[in-house]
């Protein structure tokens, strides 16, 4: 093979073009929300701990039991894996205890779908849920290390493995249904609806008086369903809203999130800091291909001559 000037020139600068742009669309995100965003209130106060999400979860979605002990009877996950999408946990607290619900939390700005290199991992530009083509999955695991939620689970028991997280039961939209752990839930702790309506039930919450009974909607949103329940003192913070650049996903709860072994994370996303330096790394990746054709032209050219 021969290499000549214009040949060379070409190549490298198409490289760059290629790089430059590559490299700014594969961190382009969606940082607004979506016109129709759907989304998850939970809800700790009003959590019993039934686990009836988790049973209907692994219904919908035909996953499979899973054995952590030696009491092979139940469904008994100890946390999220890839036979467990969500899962509802139990944290101590000095006397009390308290339940938290862990799942994929639906980020506006997802670590996770920028960091997949073959956009197996997509953000849905109408719903907003973040979801999962396994035909596209080439097994690296990036999306793994760069959830701060630790949330995307890999099959290792599997010949042919994939990624198991929660895409919200997209699937069920058409029969005009939606996620089946907060159709099943009894109390209202898991609560479906567009994130705007529940942004605004949590602030709702927030107000409440202490000790006074409030009617609280169950299901969804916009169910129709309610019940009632004496409001508990709520820790003033919707944990989701603003993390890493908010969530579809939100919490509320009476005691500090990290009590209940959730990470304390910045406001910004770290897709955004990202995209701060890529700026200017990619602005200035151009002159080291450059220097890099180079030296592969100048050792190609001595590698013919001898």
């Amino acid at each position: 093979m021969t290499i000549n000037r214009r040949n060379f020139l070409k190549a490298v600068a198409g490289s760059g073009a290629m790089l430059a742009a590559g490299g700014q669309s594969a961190l382009a995100s969606e940082k607004k929300l979506p016109p129709e965003a759907v989304g998850i209130l939970y809800d700790s106060n009003l959590c019993i701990g039934c686990q009836a999400c988790m049973h209907a979860c692994k219904e919908a979605n035909n996953m499979p039991v899973e054995h952590t002990g030696p009491n092979k009877t139940w469904d008994n996950p100890i946390d999220l894996s890839s036979k467990t999408l969500n899962i509802i946990k139990i944290q101590t607290n000095g006397n009390e205890s308290y339940f938290i619900k862990r799942q994929c939390m639906h980020c506006l700005n997802p670590a996770c779908v920028n960091a997949c290199p073959v956009s197996a991992l997509q953000k849905d530009k109408t719903t907003g849920v973040v979801t999962y083509n396994k035909e596209a999955c080439i097994g690296c695991r990036y999306c793994q290390v760069a959830c701060p939620y630790n949330i995307p689970k890999f099959e290792w028991d599997n010949p042919f493995p994939q990624i198991q997280k929660c895409q919200l039961c997209d699937h069920l939209y058409e029969q005009g249904r939606y996620a089946a752990c907060c159709e099943s839930c009894p109390t209202g702790a898991s609560l479906f609806g567009p994130v705007k309506e529940l942004r605004k039930e949590a602030e709702r919450r927030l107000m409440m008086t202490p000790g006074k009974y409030y009617q609280f909607p169950v299901n969804s949103i916009s169910s129709g369903k309610t019940r009632s329940h004496k409001a508990k003192p709520y820790t003033q913070h919707i944990y989701g809203a603003e993390e890493v650049g908010g969530s579809q996903c939100m919490m509320l709860a009476g005691v500090d999130f990290k009590d209940l072994g959730l990470p304390d994370l910045p406001k910004t996303s770290y897709v955004s800091d990202l995209e701060s330096i890529s700026k200017n790394f990619y602005k200035y990746m151009i002159y080291p291909v450059f220097a890099l054709g180079g030296l592969i032209y100048i050792v190609r050219k001595r590698h013919d001559h001898e």
